[in-house]
């Protein structure tokens, strides 16, 4: 938990489905407590990679794929813009970890309030929670949230 007087909501964000949920209803839980909101965006470079990578495409054109850094800069930058646009003040930090799970946690050492979706873009799809979702919900410092998003 926080020593400020301020209420820190920290959000676990990867750009899925499920952590754009979680992100709405931490930045909803920040404005009604007049707190902080605080994104967390990790992204860890595969063993034996370099980017940019080029890679031929199925019809034989060529397309180059960005860092996962550059990826995960890109997500979060936008989730900022679309909060300020909205008139909720927010700070992130794009983290390289090798676990997002870790990532969060050492974030959610000064937070209030965790909030992660239920599953991020990884895993099996037939799982209600993701493995980071678990390991967020079984060792973080402070109480946690986890959203599923709405039924299509």
């Amino acid at each position: 938990m926080s020593s400020s007087t301020s209420f820190i909501v920290v959000v676990g964000f990867d750009g899925s489905r499920d952590s754009q949920a979680a992100l709405e209803w931490g930045a909803e839980e920040a404005r009604q407590r007049s707190g902080e909101l605080r994104l967390i965006t990790a992204w860890t470079k595969q063993p034996m990679s370099w980017y940019p990578a080029v890679m031929e495409t199925a019809v034989g054109g060529i397309a180059v794929a960005d860092s996962p850094e550059e990826d995960a800069s890109t997500i979060q930058a936008k989730a900022l813009k679309s909060l300020e646009e909205k008139g909720i003040p927010a700070t992130g930090q794009v983290i390289h970890s090798h676990s997002a799970a870790a990532a969060i946690l050492d974030a959610a050492a000064e937070a209030d309030l965790v909030v992660v979706g239920s599953r991020g873009h990884g895993g099996f799809t037939g799982l209600h929670v993701g493995s980071v979702t678990t390991h967020v919900v079984n060792h973080a410092p402070a109480p946690v949230l986890v959203v599923r998003p709405k039924a299509s």
